[in-house]
């Protein structure tokens, strides 16, 4: 196909990545009203399912686990394990819209990551991005209020710890292939899970192996929608795409799982969220020279794991 055409094939699948991460946090919901399932066994089967397809595409091409710095693995596995079991947990305690736009505050958490540890990223432009999402953030959950419910901070720890989930893996994926990095995130992540959550678990009736498959698929296949989007978009215009899952969120909530619409001033906020996102991504890849870069086959540089 044509460069334009599968810029725009790429740029639908980066889309319909956000319909896949939504709908996984939805199917949470869902199933709280048919069979008590813990949020870590829910995790624990997106990551299971996760390893599987890693596996059987490695086997189907022949190609093995190439490890080479462990500690980056690792990282990348124990940040993510975090990141989506608070993303999860957020899911529980407060709303399918309010943990999708909190767990998009990584691209912010990037950027303040980036301020504090490298020199060479203190950007105003940046750090007055940050302060305006933060802003967004505080109109979502406290308009009027001078405190947050103790509930937010489970959507607050995700977008913290995928931002440094994210930090791991772009440095992770200068040394390893995209399937060794998958293969140690969901193998171990499950592993992770298993060892610390085992309580939560339970031998699984048909509703509950419904919803535990049904949150896992639609986790699993945002995730390569997402990393095969990425072969064929900007970095620049995948991680703005990515970021309309605040949108999303805010906008099908009523529609999907009967949540009460954002008022106005939540609006206010989402669409703050969602422009510092914007501009931090296009001042990324400025910084990163990928404005105009494509990126490779197997290249997930800005893509996370949700």
């Amino acid at each position: 196909m044509k460069k334009p055409v599968l810029r725009l094939v790429g740029g639908w699948a980066v889309f319909l990545s956000a319909f896949g991460f939504y709908l996984s946090t939805v199917t949470i919901q869902w199933s709280r009203t048919a069979v008590e399932i813990a949020p870590s066994y829910f995790v624990f089967a997106r990551f299971l399912l996760g390893f599987l397809i890693v596996c059987l595409i490695m086997a189907f091409r022949r190609q093995w686990p190439r490890p080479v710095n462990y500690h980056l693995l690792i990282g990348r596995t124990l940040s993510n394990c975090v990141a989506v079991y608070c993303f999860y947990m957020a899911v529980r305690f407060t709303s399918v819209a309010e943990a999708n736009i909190l767990n998009m505050t990584y691209p912010v958490f990037v950027a303040l990551i980036a301020w504090i540890l490298l020199r060479s990223q203190h950007d105003p432009v940046a750090l007055t991005m940050v302060g305006i999402a933060f802003a967004g953030i505080w109109l979502i959950l406290a308009p009027g209020k001078i405190d947050f419910q103790a509930s937010s901070f489970w959507g607050l720890a995700s977008g913290l710890a995928a931002a440094m989930s994210m930090t791991y893996l772009n440095v992770s994926r200068q040394h390893h292939d995209t399937n060794t990095v998958l293969f140690f995130m969901f193998g171990l992540g499950a592993l992770v899970i298993l060892a610390v959550f085992h309580a939560d678990f339970f031998w699984p009736n048909f509703q509950a192996i419904y919803y535990l498959g049904l949150c896992a698929a639609f986790g699993v296949a945002g995730q390569f929608l997402l990393t095969i989007g990425f072969r064929y978009v900007t970095a620049v215009d995948g991680s703005i795409i990515s970021s309309m899952r605040i949108l999303l969120a805010a906008l099908l909530g009523p529609i999907v799982v009967g949540e009460p619409p954002l008022n106005a001033i939540g609006w206010v906020g989402a669409l703050l969220l969602f422009g510092a996102n914007a501009v931090l991504a296009v001042r990324r890849g400025r910084q990163e020279g990928t404005a105009d870069y494509a990126m490779k086959p197997g290249h997930f540089k800005n893509c996370s794991l949700k």
